[in-house]
């Protein structure tokens, strides 16, 4: 008989979720609307505030996935018809899609080397040429790729002096910090992502996050069908959206978030044991490392293959080896710059990322991982 499928980053129950579910049925709130909604949205707000209580907590709109959110908010930036939105290359296609929803351009930049996330120079180079040639930015949308942050302070440096507007899409990046303080709250604008494979989930969900409280009022307007307001009957003078969280899915989310420090530090020890692990193999490296002030929830922990070692060593010729172990890993995400659906879109760069994706598998990182599991993992790869 075979051992048991270890998946790369399967949903953890924590054990508190079953009293909040139990509760909305119990209470019959199983409607959208409901007490555990504004409940795990204030939650998830104090979450969020600075740790050293020397700033507010943001505003948060619990909604129905992490794309719903990032549509929403390139519509409170007026991303439309004819814009264009800067994007990296090396995301997952959701951190993009939204864009072509509004009918404007992505625009793709590739990573820098050391935390594989936008790089800031190529930013500079992207903006400065999409003016000359005469094209409106509307957006830049920044990436914290499994957890880790980006280079935030010159990305938004970078962003002031061309008066652009900043989102950040830490959809991997719930319990991340930079310097301290947590993702999602660098910019005016954020999403973070609820997903089942996600550090906490509500099956399926996401959240705006917002330091601007018109900004939230607007989008939870806009998440409602964008119902005009004072009315009896339900009239409408825009389009909005079916993209509300559900009460039963709140309470979930409320049960997870009870863990979030737990889960995030539960990450972080895998990853710091599969680097111990793999130490002293001249193939495999295990990345990418953390600056000096950044801090990964390390979501999912990653590889790096030699490229000396290819194409008998290749991530994919690792993925099936594993496989043969009842092992799930997955590959790094292919740069968009790369996926059909994007090869029209102007991108600056983008060798970094595609050779990030050439070399780059990720392992079995869930929180419910036990030490004979990590064990499992490390013996496959030493035999391949």
């Amino acid at each position: 008989m075979p051992p048991p499928r270890l998946y790369l980053s399967p949903p953890h129950l924590g054990g508190h979720e079953l009293n909040y579910v139990a509760k909305a049925l119990a209470d019959g709130w199983v409607a959208p609307a409901g007490p555990h909604l504004p409940a795990f949205e204030a939650e998830l707000a104090v979450a969020l505030a600075p740790a050293d209580g020397t700033g507010s907590a943001p505003h948060v709109v619990a909604l129905s996935s992490g794309t719903a959110a990032l549509h929403v908010a390139l519509r409170l930036l007026g991303v439309g018809s004819g814009d264009e939105v800067i994007c990296p290359t090396f995301t997952f296609a959701a951190s993009a899609a939204p864009i072509l929803y509004l009918g404007a351009t992505p625009v793709f930049v590739d990573s820098e080397a050391v935390t594989w996330n936008m790089c800031p120079d190529l930013l500079r180079e992207a903006l400065a040429d999409r003016a000359r040639r005469g094209k409106r930015v509307a957006a830049i949308i920044v990436v914290h790729l499994y957890g880790m942050p980006a280079r935030l302070p010159e990305i938004l440096a970078v962003a002031e002096e061309f008066g652009v507007p900043v989102i950040e899409d830490a959809a991997e990046a719930l319990g991340s910090t930079l310097y301290g303080r947590p993702l999602g709250t660098w910019a005016p604008l954020a999403i973070l992502s609820f997903n089942g494979n996600k550090i906490i989930t509500t099956s399926g969900g996401g959240a705006l996050i917002a330091t601007d409280a018109a900004h939230a009022t607007r989008a939870l307007y806009l998440a409602t069908q964008a119902k005009d307001a004072d009315v009896p009957h339900y009239e409408h003078t825009e389009i909005g959206y079916n993209y509300r969280l559900s009460n039963v899915l709140a309470g979930l989310g409320r049960g997870q978030l009870e863990d979030l420090e737990d889960r995030v530090k539960g990450r972080r020890t895998l990853y710091r044991k599969y680097a111990e692990r793999f130490r002293l193999l001249d193939f495999l490296a295990v990345g990418p490392p953390e600056p000096a002030g950044f801090c990964s929830n390390r979501w999912l922990s990653t590889v790096l293959l030699d490229d000396a070692f290819a194409p008998d060593h290749s991530p994919e010729r690792l993925r099936q080896h594993l496989e043969t172990f009842n092992i799930e890993s997955r590959p790094l995400w292919k740069p968009l710059h790369l996926q059909p659906v994007f090869a029209e879109a102007p991108t600056y760069g983008g060798e970094v990322a595609a050779g990030l994706f050439a070399r780059g598998l990720c392992l079995p990182s869930g929180n419910g991982m036990k030490d004979a599991d990590l064990d499992r993992v490390v013996a496959a790869v030493l035999r391949f």
